[in-house]
């Protein structure tokens, strides 16, 4: 359901937004961001009659970059979402504030229907994406789950560019 993949993208960007501002604290107020190891778990399993929500998020990746208001720029990285047909990453990169490529690091590949079916959704998530430089985008019908955990990655690594 999109409201529980929301609610851990929220709970995963609230954990990555928190260590950035840290990480600025510590370093005496710089705007370079590294945040690792944050975790946020959603509850298991999917309801519904498509089971389109990812099962959980957690955030292992890193975000390299600098960000100042509007005008992010670098590589950042999104929550590693686990679904039952593998996990999915995503990564954008950033320049003047705009995300110039989104690169999925990894697509769910549980089994072959499943590589087929990211193989199909990755692509048009992509380009989706770059037009509304947002994660609000529509799924790809024949992908729900890959998509869902498509964007609530991307939603996190957006989130990591104060975008």
């Amino acid at each position: 359901m999109k409201t529980r993949g929301t609610v851990a993208a929220a709970v995963a960007s609230a954990g990555i937004l928190l260590a950035g501002w840290q990480a600025g604290t510590q370093a005496g107020g710089t705007s370079i961001i590294t945040a690792t190891g944050t975790t946020a778990e959603g509850s298991g399993g999917a309801s519904g009659t498509n089971g389109s929500a990812p099962d959980s998020a957690t955030t292992k990746g890193t975000t390299k970059g600098t960000t100042s208001g509007t005008t992010a720029a670098g590589t950042f990285t999104g929550a590693d979402v686990q679904t039952r047909f593998g996990s999915v990453q995503v990564q954008i990169t950033v320049a003047g504030g705009t995300i110039t490529d989104v690169t999925a690091l990894h697509l769910t590949d549980d089994d072959r229907k499943s590589i087929q079916i990211s193989n199909r959704a990755a692509p048009v998530l992509r380009s989706e994406v770059l037009a509304a430089q947002s994660a609000d985008v529509q799924t790809v019908s024949g992908a729900t789950v890959t998509s869902g955990a498509y964007l609530t990655s991307l939603q996190a690594a957006i989130d990591a560019a104060n975008l």
